[in-house]
């Protein structure tokens, strides 16, 4: 059972360690989790400009709306951090409070989700890589990239989970930095004056709008990532459920702000926001600082490769997991002897990250539509499992005998938001090849809940 108290027991009683090392990652690093796995500083370079496709004028509304929704998931996941801290994130909470249908459905989406979060960073990164080297990279197969990041960021995560933290810590405090002084720069340069077409909206549709939200919550995903660091976090229930609070909304704030910047130094541009490959970079130029922007760009590579660390990492533990609970192999229980990380888990996940990109790279598709296609695909699995959660809280609450109108509201609030964020996902139908990956993620439902139901029928 994983712990699930409050108050003076909860000093008193530990959760399981399932052999990981135990009270090792300060709040910076278990904040560090959270944030790598969202990756700001992909954001401004890759994701805006695809949001601003849809929404245009209306690109940091989108943002600000997914921060919203996602605030209110957040709130909600962080009820259950405080009276439970396991490597099992998300899945454990369903599991502590839902028939065991669900739990396994919560399970599979969650390990799906990272899964394919990896797949899409990695296909950021050879996007990046190409970037960053230029024509001097143009004979380099696209495939090498991709193996590259998944072999080094499986070989990290089975090192040690503080050096992991560590290094992403580093590496997305550089890039958002940077980032953030070039913005501040082109909004300075653009006067202290409110852009009124963007306050406007002008030419901005309904429906533009709402595809721009759901494309935005892609930026989030991952948020929740350190839930999955269960003990290894010191004192977890209290700075895990901080770092899933704070990662959300400063990460939110912060892409509202890029949104704003970049759409007000992008008016009138030839090419636009959204055909511009390094936008960063155009608006290093902008601010006078043309080296930056080849520095943003490096760091917006590296970060690529530390969103495919967290992703493994994440998806690793949640593995083992449920590989503990017999929802996987038992081979994923184990841990190194040495290094305390669940190695065959962490190469599982790995190497189901990579295969994908390494497919779709080896035909031709870009490293960027690698990103959007496995991100697009990776937010079902996230909403199923911030969807699950958000309906157990008042199960969770009054079985705690703290249910209360509020935390009523917050579960009706939360569980309508991420329904509102799924249907948009769907209708109206999306262009190929986005319209066939709801079946995509339904069929590997299917397979897994198969597969759950014999293994129950086998132990029965």
């Amino acid at each position: 059972m994983e712990l699930e108290v409050t108050g003076k027991a909860a000093t008193d009683q530990a959760p399981p360690s399932y052999r990981l090392k135990q009270n090792i990652l300060s709040p910076l690093e278990t904040l560090a989790q959270s944030v790598s796995t969202i990756a700001p500083s992909t954001t401004p370079t890759m994701t805006i400009p695809l949001v601003f496709a849809l929404a245009g004028n209306g690109t940091w509304l989108a943002y600000a709306l997914a921060l919203g929704a996602l605030t209110l998931v957040a709130l909600t996941i962080a009820a259950f951090a405080r009276h439970s801290a396991s490597p099992g994130s998300l899945y454990v909470y369903t599991r502590e409070t839902l028939p065991p249908f669900f739990a396994a459905l919560g399970a599979l989406a969650l390990f799906f989700a990272y899964v394919t979060t990896a797949s899409s960073v990695i296909g950021g990164f050879v996007a990046y890589a190409y970037v960053v080297l230029g024509h001097s990279g143009a004979q380099i197969p696209a495939v090498l990239f991709a193996l590259l990041a998944a072999v080094v960021s499986i070989l990290i995560a089975y090192r040690d989970i503080k050096i992991s933290t560590q290094l992403m810590l580093w590496i997305e405090g550089v890039s958002v930095f940077l980032i953030a002084i070039i913005v501040a720069l082109v909004l300075g340069k653009h006067g202290l004056h409110v852009d009124h077409a963007q306050l406007r909206l002008d030419h901005v549709s309904p429906v533009g709008l709402r595809l721009g939200v759901m494309l935005a919550l892609f930026s989030f995903v991952g948020f929740e990532s350190a839930t999955t660091l269960g003990v290894e976090a010191r004192n977890p229930l209290k700075t895990i459920p901080q770092a899933v609070v704070r990662s959300a909304i400063f990460s939110g704030l912060f892409f509202v702000v890029c949104a704003y910047g970049e759409v007000l130094a992008f008016h009138g541009a030839s090419p636009a926001l959204n055909d511009t490959p390094a936008p960063l970079s155009v608006l290093a130029t902008q601010a006078g600082l043309p080296f930056v922007g080849h520095v943003i760009d490096l760091g917006v590579l590296v970060s690529m490769f530390a969103a495919t660390l967290a992703c493994v990492i994440a998806g690793a533990r949640v593995l083992m997991l449920m590989s503990h609970h017999g929802l996987a192999p038992r081979a994923f229980c184990r841990t190194h002897a040495e290094n305390d990380t669940p190695g065959l888990a962490g190469l599982a996940t790995g190497l189901l990250a990579v295969i994908p990109a390494a497919i779709l790279a080896y035909r031709g598709v870009s490293g960027a539509d690698i990103y959007g296609y496995m991100g697009s695909i990776a937010v079902f699995g996230f909403l199923t499992a911030y969807g699950l959660v958000a309906a157990a809280l008042p199960i969770h609450m009054r079985r705690r005998g703290q249910l209360t109108p509020a935390w009523i509201a917050l579960s009706v609030l939360a569980t309508a938001a991420v329904l509102a964020a799924i249907a948009g996902t769907i209708f109206p139908i999306p262009p190929a090849p986005y319209r066939y990956f709801p079946y995509v993620y339904l069929g590997y439902l299917i397979l897994g809940l198969a597969w759950y139901t014999a293994s129950k029928k086998r132990v029965a």
